[in-house]
């Protein structure tokens, strides 16, 4: 069990935690090296993946996709830009989550899904059971593989932006929002260029028919799929870190919930003339539901764990006493940005976002120790929270202290029964035996 104080009792360093960074490290453990290969690594998918894609739907079809397809992103973003507004991640791994949906996974998933249509087809020279098999079976499978890679890789390598369930759903909806831009580029792309060789045209094309299923009623499925293994991974970062086998056991489970969802939703056309309906209305709905509900309760839970935490860093002094509970409240963080700008500037407002951010992440900090499940690191991690917090207290403390009065909830006032003289309409009456100069 990790071991922390009940208070901390000395300033941070100025220059940090020492050791933390590797002196002679080799060349590919220098993250200039390391970010440079993925960065490679997406823009080459990136390429080749619009190859593809251009390719199977040509010049104008791709451009109608596009045009279609970029629609639901804004909103689906904001969505999950929503819920991490307690701790929000850098902007950098939501960057990297979606590109990796959008160009790697897709390009996975459709090299990976041809190729095994294919093989089914040669194998049992049956290629309308190829179809569905490869769409009921191979592309789950290959598909919430290729976006849980996402979700594992920010696990793995950014562990200190991934504390809990909202990190978790986060990362995997936004690898997902991306993936299902891509693929619905495609799918638009290729039902306008059947629509150019037919002569449909307005709603009775398959272009409408294909936006109304993918852009207007099922914006969310990719997401509410991946975002299952997102939450495998969340129980996995509040595990503690003795707990091997259920850090390995929940995500896995939670990918193969994904697949067996993303099973059911295409496979729902083959359950007869009525069958998607009857799973989106009985089971999509009610899951994303349930989801909603399940991330919304986590968020709220976050701010709990920020107000039961950090009063003990308002008693050693870290912390004005008004703090914790401003820092608990969204209504008030929104305040104390909006203070800071209006009487201090932009920059002072950045200040105040940070801070509010470091000491979200300190009372998680705090709140897994206290559970044993914080990691060797503990001291210096909070350490480093307490330094990044005291050096942003100047523009902070007075933004804070400012939300903090203007959302403090009304103390109910009473009337006595009996009569109180001062008060209530009663006239104020001298006191004889009050002497203010007497000690």
């Amino acid at each position: 069990m990790a071991t922390y104080p009940p208070y901390p009792t000395q300033p941070p360093h100025p220059g940090g935690p020492a050791g933390g960074a590797l002196r002679h490290a080799h060349w590919w453990q220098r993250r200039w090296v390391r970010y440079g290969a993925l960065i490679t690594l997406l823009a080459l998918s990136g390429l080749v993946i619009l190859a593809l894609v251009r390719e199977q739907t040509g010049t104008e079809g791709f451009l109608v996709g596009l045009g279609l397809a970029v629609l639901p992103v804004p909103l689906l973003l904001a969505a999950f830009r929503w819920l991490d507004r307690v701790a929000p991640g850098p902007w950098r791994n939501l960057l990297f989550a979606f590109a990796w949906g959008a160009c790697a996974a897709a390009l996975i998933a459709i090299v990976a899904n041809s190729f095994a249509t294919k093989w089914i087809a040669t194998a049992t020279a049956d290629p309308s059971s190829a179809d569905t098999l490869g769409a009921t079976v191979i592309a789950p499978i290959v598909e919430e593989s290729a976006k849980a890679a996402a979700v594992l890789l920010v696990f793995l390598f950014r562990r200190r932006d991934f504390t809990g369930i909202v990190d978790g759903v986060v990362i995997a909806g936004v690898t997902a929002t991306g993936f299902a831009f891509t693929e619905n580029i495609l799918y638009l792309g290729t039902a306008f260029g059947t629509d150019q060789l037919t002569g449909d045209r307005g709603i009775a094309s398959v272009t409408a028919a294909t936006f109304f299923v993918r852009v207007v009623m099922s914006p969310f499925a990719h997401p509410l799929f991946t975002v299952l293994t997102g939450i495998g991974f969340g129980l996995a970062a509040l595990s503690a870190e003795r707990q091997h086998l259920r850090r390995v056991i929940v995500p896995l489970s939670g990918l193969l919930l994904a697949m067996s969802m993303h099973a059911i939703w295409n496979g729902s056309s083959t359950f007869g003339e009525y069958g998607f309906f009857a799973v989106y209305a009985a089971f999509m709905v009610p899951a994303f539901g349930l989801l909603t509900w399940l991330v919304i309760w986590t968020r709220q839970r976050e701010l709990r764990t920020v107000r039961e935490e950090l009063p003990a860093y308002a008693v050693a002094g870290w912390l004005t006493p008004v703090e914790p509970y401003a820092l608990g409240s969204m209504r008030a963080r929104r305040l104390a940005r909006q203070y800071a700008a209006q009487h201090f500037g932009k920059p002072a407002a950045r200040e105040v976002a940070q801070y509010e951010a470091y000491a979200t992440s300190l009372a998680f900090l705090r709140h897994r120790g206290r559970r044993g499940r914080a990691g060797a690191d503990f001291v210096v991690r909070e350490r480093e929270l307490l330094h990044e917090l005291w050096s942003r207290r100047e523009p902070a403390r007075p933004a804070l202290d400012y939300a903090a009065r203007v959302t403090a909830p009304p103390v109910p006032v009473v009337a006595p029964p009996w009569p109180m003289y001062g008060v209530y309409g009663y006239p104020a009456m001298p006191n004889p035996a009050y002497n203010p100069y007497r000690s």
